[in-house]
């Protein structure tokens, strides 16, 4: 049985595949189908817009748009579909990803992007997948267990206190 993929995470440039890959994990986690592009908002702009346009009839339900520096290619994505994007912005450069941060953060009005933190790329995988659970209860169930399991895992850390002879508050 062959698979479309729901999520497209389409990167600026190849440096930036290191920066990503915690998105692979979390879908590998997640078991959520994915295709991956390299394609610049201005040094390839046509094939970004093929691929925005194309994206929906492959059955991509959510983009998320990585990049650095100036970080246009989640806008210019935004631009082109009518699904969600979610705005990856990079470290690199001289302010170390501020400027991609703020870039992916001003869009023009009726062109929305998500956006994460600076190199978040484990949120934006989470949040890729809690648009997806909107329709999937198997992936907000899974969210959910997620979200106790690390619940479970703050509270153990709350025994380093403890062995430290701190005075810890109990709920």
């Amino acid at each position: 049985m062959e698979t479309h993929p729901l999520v497209g995470v389409i990167m600026g440039s190849a440096s930036d595949l290191d920066k990503v890959r915690a998105v692979f994990e979390m879908f590998d986690l997640f078991k959520v189908p994915f295709e991956t592009a390299i394609v610049s908002a201005h040094r390839t702009p046509e094939l970004v817009k093929k691929y925005a346009e194309s994206a929906s009839e492959r059955g991509v339900k959510v983009l998320i748009g990585a990049a650095g520096l100036a970080a246009a290619l989640p806008g210019a994505l935004s631009a082109l579909v009518d699904i969600p994007v979610i705005g990856l912005p990079l470290s690199g450069g001289p302010v170390n990803g501020v400027d991609a941060l703020l870039s992916v953060t001003d869009m023009p009005p009726g062109i929305p992007v998500a956006a994460v933190g600076i190199d978040s790329a484990r949120n934006a995988a989470l949040l890729a997948i809690r648009i997806l659970g909107l329709t999937d209860p198997r992936l907000r169930e899974e969210l959910g267990r997620m979200r106790e399991r690390s619940a479970n895992e703050v509270a153990e850390k709350s025994k380093v206190l403890r062995d430290k002879g701190l005075p810890v508050w109990e709920p």
